[in-house]
């Protein structure tokens, strides 16, 4: 993993910016796995992929964002500049405008169900736009909006060494029902990572939707699977509600899969969370009899 410090994205600003060499530079509270980010003064951050396997998400960020932007009421990330290799950073980045909010918690939101309704909205307009010439799902994104049974032997490896400790029957059952789901959209926008540290809150409410770093076209399922991770059972249902069950089947498979591979993570939270996500999706399956 490259060091990227408030020293390198400093000396990289010094270099290509200079007309911004003066402003503050400080990490931001929370940075994702994929990209390191630094506040630049107060209305712009840096965003630097962290390896290989990221850096073609400026390019795909910096090209498609403004286009998406034109065509959704709520706010996306917003390229201003792109940066490039040098300092001994390998990699090109980009310069941001900075979005005021909080990363979603359940405790800064006014009320779930509404923030359901509110983020289900936000995706039917998404998945509306025009997707000509869009990167289509592949090993780019992960393949988010592609098939799930790219993950199915990982998936089965991971219930193997859970079965112990979950009923892994009835769980394959839910598997093999996402896996034999019928799909009814595969050209559509997708996130390719909704989750609590992608959207931002402010007075209470859905602000934005940040980080396009795996966006793709293709099926949008993954884009629901915060039904499990996220949502309760009222939510999780206004969350749902105009979704065909095929959708929701493969939504609740990205969901699992997920779960199962981070359920003994060294990382307290993202295990805390599959275990939430395991418990929902096995509430939810109770409730079919």
């Amino acid at each position: 993993m490259i060091e990227i410090n408030k020293k390198l994205v400093q000396n990289l600003i010094n270099e290509q910016f200079p007309q911004w060499k003066d402003l503050v530079i400080e990490p931001v509270a929370k940075s994702g796995h994929d990209n390191r980010t630094f506040h630049l003064g107060s209305k712009m951050t840096v965003r630097l992929p962290s390896g290989k396997g990221y850096a073609a998400q400026v390019e795909k960020e910096l090209t498609w964002l403004p286009y998406l932007q034109k065509h959704l009421t709520m706010t996306i990330s917003s390229p201003i500049a792109k940066g490039y290799p040098s300092c001994g950073y390998p990699f090109s980045w980009s310069i941001n405008k900075y979005i005021e909010g909080d990363t979603l918690t359940k405790q800064n939101i006014n009320n779930l169900n509404e923030f359901a309704d509110d983020l289900a909205k936000f995706l039917k307009e998404f998945q509306k736009i025009d997707t000509t010439n869009g990167p289509q799902a592949g090993l780019h994104n992960y393949y988010r909006g592609g098939y799930l049974a790219v993950y199915h032997n990982e998936t089965i490896e991971a219930l193997e060494n859970l079965k112990t400790v979950l009923p892994t029957e009835l769980l394959l059952k839910i598997w093999q029902r996402a896996l034999n789901a019928s799909v009814s959209d595969l050209n559509v926008w997708v996130h390719g990572d909704i989750a609590p540290g992608n959207l931002l809150v402010k007075n209470g409410k859905l602000a934005a939707v940040i980080d396009f770093g795996v966006l793709g076209v293709g099926d949008p399922s993954c884009d629901y699977a915060m039904a499990w991770t996220f949502f309760e059972e009222e939510s999780r249902q206004r969350f749902l509600r105009k979704l065909d069950q095929g959708m929701i089947d493969r939504a609740c498979g990205w969901a699992l899969w997920k779960a199962l591979i981070t359920y003994n993570s060294d990382e307290a939270e993202r295990a805390e969370n599959a275990q939430y996500t395991i418990n929902e999706i096995i509430k939810d399956e109770k409730k079919l009899g």
